[in-house]
């Protein structure tokens, strides 16, 4: 039965609506729930919606904006970093993995062909399942996290060339074979094409964009800068979401980085909902019910060699005892270029339709499979490695108070002695757990827990207070909290610790007003003593200390717009130092002048 774009869009709205929030409520994810609202309303369900293929090819494009915007995240110093685990790690876990695999797809009796083709399709995993994970619990810059990122971008790169690969073993191979290096030609080509207009097009090009001072036609841009990205290199046969993902490394450093991630993050979103859902709803249950022994089987055994040679590589990778079993189930799935693997493999004839439908049931099932491996993984393993210093977060009770502090160390404890005093009630946040204790101990009202997780930050009573203190010691873990409490609480009243001087920019450069330098005032003052002890008087040593404070601040405000543009940082702070010399040269002129006269009267 035909339906509607708004009826299908009703009805994947609904289901998610309701699926997702249940899911999450019995503890097992929002990933899963999306998979079952995908099964419940599928082919094999409710029979509501229709056109399963259509939609899974359109939420694809979930996937392509996650990469870009986490491309958009890493600098390429930062990516040139990882080229030891993300080539290394992530040729290493594809070459382990296809090995294994085709040598049990051989002892069980499939060609050789057949074999090398299945083994390299289910050798890959499922970047929009593990990311998504990834980014739910908030584990994206552990050691685990870090690892399974680089090995999944090191997948992008590898499923061009398996692609490319597969009508080779199939036939017409000769004819395939002359059109090799035209094709390598084109990827080399466009490849390059990309790198030079991220480099000298696009942001000229969303610098004319942002002055007409349309933010919709911003956003506008947004999309299509990734939408022709992604076309292009689909044209050439290349991953979406890598040549997505290099847009997004290219412009990580651009002034226009954080309105990019905020206009793309809702569609984002919703995308990968859809895309989780369409996965559901293109369960084969047919091909199952038709062999459910040898489908389990093959499901059974696909995560067992994935499972043992994952959790092998995470030791050989130096991965912690605790994050092992997490980093081979977070891998253990197939992935979404498995369709594509099988799909081709079909077309060159190396295999029959029914066995591609076959393989193609297999990994999304053990798509499924994913969510319930981290429920065990929560339930059983973590606790093991739960009895060293970390521990779970506490239970907040929803708080009311009109300060929020997060971060309690030196800095933050002093704000808080002076809330205390004045009777001020503040709620406060740390992750050091010695340190909680310490506090608590002396009347503090303190919690522990990581504050950039929205739900801790909603339970300490964000929606209703007024002010967020960011006194976080990890820069990084500062500026993501901004970033959130930008986004769900952006009432708040944000006033924040800087580290360094780069801190305090990126700080700017999220709409933070309020910032203080750790250590500028400590010295300012230290100073001003110096200069009384070495005989000048307190006003004229107070004098000289806001002077330069003063100067200090305007050099910050002065030289903000180019922060990144470092010979013009260059001249900038040589033009300051010039214009401070002078300063304090007519100070001393004025203060001699008043000195003779003094002398003389």
């Amino acid at each position: 039965m035909e339906h509607s774009l708004l009826f299908n869009a009703l009805i994947y709205l609904a289901a998610t609506v309701l699926a997702v929030p249940i899911a999450k409520r019995l503890g097992l994810g929002a990933v899963l729930g999306y998979l079952l609202a995908g099964i419940a309303i599928g082919p094999w369900g409710l029979r509501l919606i229709e056109g399963v293929e259509v939609i899974l090819s359109f939420s694809e494009f979930g996937v392509v904006l996650l990469l870009f915007l986490i491309g958009l995240g890493l600098d390429p110093k930062r990516l040139w970093s990882l080229r030891r685990s993300i080539f290394g790690w992530g040729a290493l876990q594809v070459g382990v993995c296809t090995l294994l695999l085709f040598g049990a797809a051989v002892a069980l009796g499939a060609a050789w062909k057949i074999a090398l083709i299945a083994a390299l399709g289910l050798s890959l995993s499922s970047t929009a399942i593990a990311l998504a994970t990834l980014d739910e619990r908030n584990l994206t810059r552990t050691p685990a996290g870090s690892a399974g990122f680089s090995i999944l971008l090191f997948q992008d790169i590898a499923a061009i060339p398996m692609i490319a690969l597969v009508p080779f073993l199939g036939a017409g191979a000769r004819a395939q074979a002359d059109d090799g290096w035209m094709v390598a030609l084109k990827v080399s080509a466009v490849l390059m094409a990309l790198v030079l207009c991220g480099r000298y097009l696009m942001r000229p090009a969303m610098r004319f964009i942002a002055k007409t001072g349309s933010r919709e036609i911003f956003t506008s841009f947004a999309l299509l800068l990734v939408i022709a990205i992604g076309w292009l290199m689909q044209s050439v046969g290349m991953s979406m979401a890598l040549g997505t993902f290099l847009a997004g490394v290219l412009l990580a450093d651009s002034e226009y980085r954080h309105a990019l991630e905020s206009d793309l993050e809702p569609f984002k979103g919703l995308l990968m909902g859809l895309f989780f859902t369409a996965v559901g709803m293109s369960v084969d249950f047919g091909a199952f019910l038709a062999q459910p022994f040898l489908v389990v089987g093959l499901v059974l055994a696909l995560l067992a060699i994935k499972i043992g040679a994952l959790y092998l590589l995470a030791k050989w990778f130096g991965i912690p005892r605790g994050e092992q079993a997490l980093f081979a189930f977070l891998l253990s799935q197939g992935g979404e270029f498995a369709f594509v693997v099988f799909g081709a493999g079909a077309a060159a004839q190396v295999f029959s339709e029914q066995v591609a439908s076959l393989l193609v049931v297999v990994v999304a099932l053990s798509m499924v499979t994913t969510p319930l491996l981290l429920i065990l993984y929560d339930k059983l393993i973590a606790p093991r490695f739960r009895l060293d210093k970390r521990r779970a977060a506490d239970r907040i009770e929803p708080q009311e108070a009109p300060v929020i502090i997060a971060g309690f160390g030196r800095f933050g404890q002093i704000i808080g002695r002076m809330l205390l005093a004045n009777r001020i009630r503040a709620t406060v946040l740390d992750h050091d757990a010695d340190q909680v204790d310490l506090l608590r101990k002396f009347g503090f009202t303190v919690f522990y827990g990581d504050a950039t997780r929205a739900d801790l930050l909603r339970a300490a009573g964000a929606a209703t207070a007024r002010l967020l203190v960011v006194a976080i010691d990890d820069v990084e873990d500062s500026l993501a909290l901004v970033d959130l409490a930008r986004r769900d609480f952006p009432h708040l009243t944000i006033l924040a610790r800087a580290r360094n001087l780069t801190h305090y920019y990126d700080l700017m450069d999220r709409g933070v007003t309020i910032i203080e330098r750790e250590t500028f005032e400590a010295s300012l003052q230290l100073g001003g003593k110096l200069l009384q002890e070495l005989g000048h008087s307190r006003a004229r040593a107070q004098n000289v200390v806001n002077k330069f404070r003063e100067h200090n601040l305007r050099l910050l405000q002065a030289a903000y717009p180019h922060y990144k543009d470092q010979p013009q940082m260059i001249s900038m702070a040589k033009q300051g130092r010039k214009e401070l010399e002078d300063m304090f040269a007519r100070d001393a002129e004025a203060l001699q002048a008043e000195t003779r006269e003094a002398a003389n009267r």
